[in-house]
């Protein structure tokens, strides 16, 4: 709020959960946990008895995607993937739903599970199994013949703060944003588009200088303001 991390009760009875941890994962954090010496998880390390800041981690998520290659995607994006994942593997919806944190089953398939092709077609051989009587063929599992690539990280250059940031959001669409504090003291943020990285830059740099233009004019406003009787 207001430019300030603030610590909030979930919006729901049903957020306040405590998750099961796999032992791999849970020896991952222990080992983790030895060496932060704070009482949050995740500490700032910039600010002393602070969480690590959201904006931080998706800024970071977003230079590791960048090297990596790979399109945009959200930390909610994640979220998504493991529900459809958690219930193609068997996870029983209730279970699944309680580890999310809904309060109801139907949350959790309205909203955030992706029927997967794979889970139709188990859906139509138990009926067809159970209902109809019928013996259905099973099918062959067919080899997946995975072959080795070189995959070199992309490196990047470090962007120069106040020029914003360029992301690829699709096969042939980028992203620009920029995101300046206003005189209010709070963030701003818009974005362009364009079909290549060199069209996003050239527009970024446009609405870099009409963003600058603006809040020079506010600032410019509220010491006037400021000086009248």
């Amino acid at each position: 709020m207001r430019g300030k991390l603030t610590v909030s009760q979930p919006k729901t009875d049903a957020a306040v959960r405590t998750i099961v941890l796999s032992p791999a994962v849970t020896e991952q954090l222990r080992r983790y946990r030895e060496q932060v010496d704070s009482r949050w998880i995740f500490p700032s390390p910039k600010k002393e008895d602070a969480p690590r800041d959201p904006a931080a981690v998706r800024k970071l998520l977003s230079q590791v995607l960048k090297r990596a290659q790979c399109l945009k995607v959200r930390f909610h994006d994640l979220r998504h993937t493991f529900v459809t994942t958690a219930l193609e593997y068997g996870m029983d919806v209730k279970t699944l739903s309680a580890v999310v944190g809904h309060r109801s089953s139907s949350t959790t398939l309205n909203v955030y599970t992706h029927v997967t092709k794979a889970m139709e077609r188990q859906a139509a051989a138990k009926i067809d199994q159970g209902i109809g009587k019928q013996e259905v063929p099973q099918e062959e599992p067919q080899e997946k013949h995975l072959t080795m690539t070189t995959f070199w990280t992309d490196p990047g250059k470090r962007r120069k703060p106040g020029t914003g940031c360029v992301n690829q959001i699709g096969d042939h669409l980028w992203e620009g944003r920029y995101s300046p504090g206003g005189p209010d003291g709070k963030q701003r943020s818009r974005n362009v588009y364009g079909h290549t990285p060199e069209e996003c830059e050239e527009k970024l740099k446009v609405l870099i200088e009409t963003m600058k233009a603006e809040i020079q004019a506010e600032r410019r406003q509220l010491r006037e303001a400021g000086n009248r009787p």
